[in-house]
């Protein structure tokens, strides 16, 4: 009988996509995702006979094999799919056949070769059929990422937008973030992105083979998106000089950094901070199957010991001395969370586990962090895999404030305890809401339980035994502590501070607050009051300081008093960061050698709205009315908008904005032709010259067309 070929093939993308969760990539290859059957259609030169099967062939990575399960023969039978590789015969209509494939639920992810001979012909090499990409599956119960909830999944992978909060505790903003996993190309990126890595470049066939494994492959990225130890994605910087590259705050989304590392050959991109790290690391491990969210936490400890709390070294006007404080606590700082089962740590771990992308502490010898179960970070348990210390301290670290004086002394400041990790947040599921997550990372502060968890955790790091055996802690600069005086707080004063801002603190605009005291107490009391106010990065670094002045006050038998102050915008112009941030500091200085430190971190406000004028619709132009408003009190030209959205525009677009006059409001109307349906996210920033960026955005339904 003559040989029988493979005259054609189809892989039924538009059926396979739908069924898969995958229509939305653009790629020309076949993308479906692991545990789950898809279909092909073979087009055979004749009818195979009653004696002949189909042997397919899978292939991933350099020198596939079997024992490394990156390759897999199997042949088709008529018998429901089992364990491994599959394929079953799906139907046969004279010379086509349709077969359905199917991979195991662990199978390794990534970019396949799929071959096929007919078992007749042992003699005959395998006909190539083309290359497909297998994905983790959310939606497969026997994969270690399955996430029950439907909606969660819509939101956790297939969302290719979304919302990272930023600002201050008291004062948390939105920013628009444009994921783009399935923009072009991206999917390819993200592949590219594990075989660039150090681990591949080592031992590719190894490293490939351990791609079934979602811990891996997170840790892997969480490596890969930072520069330090690899020619990673993105470079950080924090010292407010972005020469050379693009200021972190520039960035309004993923896909333009990513086509740019790879147009560059793979040359990290300049610059990122915590924020674009994290929504690169979500736009990754979303396109490759696995549910992420961005998460902000606010007052984040920087433990660079770790000894599981943060000190502060003050001066007697409370400004930090850097040079001997190593330990930091950033306004905000924001990380990943991937769901997935940790098969390493036992069930009671699975769930969200913490992934961070910015590069502060190496791990194992790389800057990467992560993953690191949020269920182990709530009871303690620190020792568990991976970085369970590092990511404890940035929620729950105790905040020590040291005054240090001329002779080099030093002398502890009251300071709060619940400081650290406040209003732990997250975009809500399916809204632009914002969820407080923070009690999935500890239990109420000051609780006598979170207390008791911080102790565990503390004796869990430095092996305490039950008798109390005290640890030496050394610090840099050769001054060393005692970790049973680190569980002590120092003694509260008998008054009590906080700055109250007089009117909201608007850029271009005078800063006007008061500081109010209170006496506790029946006794008159003097305080000296050393004022300072700085600006500074989102990290809390001071970057020029705009006050420094001292008051004598006198409070009576229970006597509340505020000291008035007043912060010219002339005095902070010139010295304002893009982060908008000043940081105001108050050492209270009482009669009997009390000391209280308080302390205020404030975002200056801006304006900015974007709307859409009329219903938006697939392939039919819809206006878009952006309203700003001249923040200064002087005249500004060279304004721009800076537009982005996946579903709209394949390249940002630039608008001029007219010159704007002192503190005008004025709005700009611009067309744009929506390419996707559904809720689309479209960012519009007023770029200008004369000051920081000021940035909005708005979700569009788009409806199909009709």
């Amino acid at each position: 009988m003559a040989g029988i070929r493979v005259t054609k093939v189809d892989w039924q993308r538009s059926r396979n996509g739908a069924a898969h969760h995958t229509q939305e990539y653009p790629c020309p290859e076949l993308v479906v995702r692991r545990g789950q059957p898809f279909n092909l259609t073979l087009e055979l030169s004749r009818a195979p006979d009653c004696e002949e099967t189909l042997i397919f062939m899978v292939e991933t990575g350099p020198r596939a094999s079997e024992a490394l399960h990156t390759k897999a023969v199997f042949q088709t039978s008529e018998l429901e799919l089992g364990e491994g590789w599959t394929a079953a015969k799906e139907a046969q209509m004279e010379n086509t056949l349709t077969v359905s494939l199917a991979s195991p639920p662990n199978a390794v992810i990534g970019r396949y070769l799929l071959s096929i001979r007919l078992s007749s012909h042992r003699k005959h090499s395998n006909r190539r059929l083309g290359e497909f990409v297998l994905l983790f599956n959310p939606w497969c119960a026997e994969d270690d990422v399955f996430l029950a909830s439907e909606e969660e999944r819509q939101e956790y992978v297939l969302n290719d937008s979304g919302i990272i909060f930023q600002g201050v505790e008291k004062h948390i903003r939105a920013q628009g973030w444009n994921y783009g996993q399935f923009e072009e190309d991206i999917l390819n990126i993200c592949l590219s992105i594990l075989d660039r890595s150090p681990g591949h470049q080592n031992n590719p066939a190894t490293d490939v083979s351990c791609r079934h494994d979602p811990i891996y492959v997170t840790r892997v990225i969480s490596a890969m998106v930072n520069s330090n130890n690899d020619r990673g994605v993105v470079q950080g910087q924090w010292q407010g000089k972005y020469g050379g590259g693009t200021s972190p705050l520039h960035w309004r989304g993923s896909v333009a950094i990513l086509q740019k590392w790879l147009k560059g050959r793979y040359k990290p991109v300049k610059y990122g901070q915590c924020w674009v790290f994290a929504g690169v690391m979500c736009t990754v491990l979303r396109c490759l199957g696995i549910a992420t969210r961005v998460v902000s936490n606010f007052n984040s400890a920087h433990d660079t010991d770790p000894n599981l709390s943060v000190d502060k070294y003050v001066d007697s006007f409370g400004r930090t001395l850097e040079d001997l404080t190593e330990d930091s606590m950033w306004n905000f700082h924001v990380w990943n969370e991937s769901w997935f089962a940790r098969q390493d740590l036992g069930p009671s771990y699975n769930g969200w586990q913490v992934l961070d992308a910015t590069p502060q502490e190496e791990s194992e010898g790389v800057f990467r962090c992560g993953p690191a179960s949020v269920t182990a970070i709530r009871e303690g348990d620190v020792h568990l895999a991976h970085d369970g210390p590092f990511v404890f301290a940035e929620v729950n670290a105790d905040y020590i404030t040291w005054l240090w004086h001329k002779d080099e002394s030093r002398e502890r400041v009251y300071s709060n305890t619940k400081k650290i990790g406040r209003c732990i947040s997250t975009k809500a599921v399916g809204s632009n809401s914002r969820v407080d997550i923070t009690d999935l990372y500890k239990y109420p502060e000051g609780s006598r339980k979170e207390r008791q968890v911080y102790s565990k955790a503390v004796k869990r790091l430095f092996s305490l035994k039950a008798s109390g055996r005290r640890t030496w802690i050394r610090r840099a600069g050769g001054r060393c502590l005692w970790h049973d005086d680190l569980l002590e707080p120092a003694t509260k004063p008998s008054i009590t501070g906080k700055f109250k801002l007089l009117e909201p603190p608007m850029l271009g605009h005078d800063l006007r607050l008061a500081l109010c005291l209170a006496n506790l107490t029946s006794r008159v009391q003097q305080v000296r009051v050393n004022l300072s106010g700085a600006t500074i990065l989102y990290t809390r670094k001071p970057v020029a300081e705009i006050l420094h002045e001292s008051h004598a006050v006198r409070l009576g038998r229970q006597e509340e008093k505020r000291i008035p102050i007043t912060i010219s915008y002339s005095k902070y112009k010139e010295d304002l960061t893009e982060d908008k941030k000043i940081l105001l500091a108050a050492m209270c200085l009482v009669t009997k050698g009390e000391k209280l430190l308080v302390e205020k971190d404030i975002t200056l406000e801006d304006f900015i709205t974007v709307k859409v004028l009329g219903p938006a619709m697939v392939g039919v132009a819809v206006t878009v009315e952006v309203t700003v408003v001249n923040p200064l009190l002087e005249r500004v030209k060279d304004c721009v908008l800076m537009v982005e959205g996946s579903g709209f525009l394949q390249e940002q677009l630039s608008i001029d904005v007219p010159t704007l006059e002192p503190q005008e409001k004025a709005s700009v109307q611009f067309d744009i032709t929506p390419s996707k349906s559904g809720p689309r996210q479209l960012q519009v920033d007023l770029v200008s010259p004369h000051f920081p960026d000021i940035k909005g955005f708005v979700i569009i339904h788009v409806a199909t067309a009709k």
